[in-house]
C-alpha cells in the first residue's frame, strides 16, 4: 500500500469513526463534505473486510466487453507458440482458414498480455528459402517459351 493509499484509509477512518461519536451521520458527512452513500458504501467495506475494504480499487471493468472472446485469443497463442507467427502472419491466418477478422494491433496486445509479444532468440529473421543458379557455361538448361500469334493474311 503506498504513502497515499494509506493516507486516504486514515481519512476515511477518521470520518467513520466521528459519525459514531457524534451518532449523527448526515452531520458528520456535511462537516468532511462527503456523500452519504460514499460514506455507507465505506462503512459496509469496513465492516467486511477491516482496512483493507478502505482502500481505493481500480475503477477498470472485470469483464471489458470488447475483449477477445476466449477461444481467439488461444488460437492466437497457438499459432504464436507452434509456429512463430507475427502478428501480420496470424492476421491472415485466422481470417483465411477460420474466417475471424481480427487486426494486427489487437493480437499483437493478446500476445503482449500473455508474455509472448517476442520471439525467442533467432526465429525472428526468415530465411529465404532459394536455390543459386551456378553452372558452367551460361545459358545450361535454360527453358523458354515462346508464344507466336497467328496472323491471318488477306488475300487482296
Amino acid at each position: 500500500m503506498t504513502k497515499d493509499d494509506e493516507r486516504e484509509v486514515q481519512r476515511k477512518l477518521r470520518i467513520l469513526q466521528h459519525a459514531e461519536k457524534i451518532g449523527h451521520v448526515a452531520k458528520a458527512c456535511r462537516y468532511f463534505g462527503i456523500g452519504r452513500a460514499s460514506f455507507y458504501r465505506w462503512k459496509r467495506a469496513y465492516e467486511c473486510d477491516g482496512k483493507a475494504g478502505l482502500v481505493n480499487a481500480k475503477t477498470i471493468p472485470k469483464n471489458p466487453p470488447n475483449r477477445t472472446p476466449p477461444e481467439v485469443a488461444e488460437k492466437v497463442l497457438h499459432l504464436r507458440r507452434k509456429y512463430h507467427l507475427g502478428p501480420e502472419r496470424i492476421m491472415w491466418y485466422l481470417a483465411r482458414y477460420h474466417g475471424i477478422k481480427l487486426s494486427d494491433a489487437t493480437i499483437y496486445r493478446i500476445l503482449k498480455r500473455n508474455g509472448l509479444n517476442r520471439l525467442p532468440r533467432g526465429t525472428r529473421l526468415r530465411k529465404v528459402h532459394t536455390k543459386r543458379y551456378n553452372k558452367q557455361v551460361p545459358g545450361h538448361h535454360i527453358q523458354m517459351d515462346a508464344h507466336v500469334p497467328d496472323f491471318h493474311w488477306k488475300k487482296g
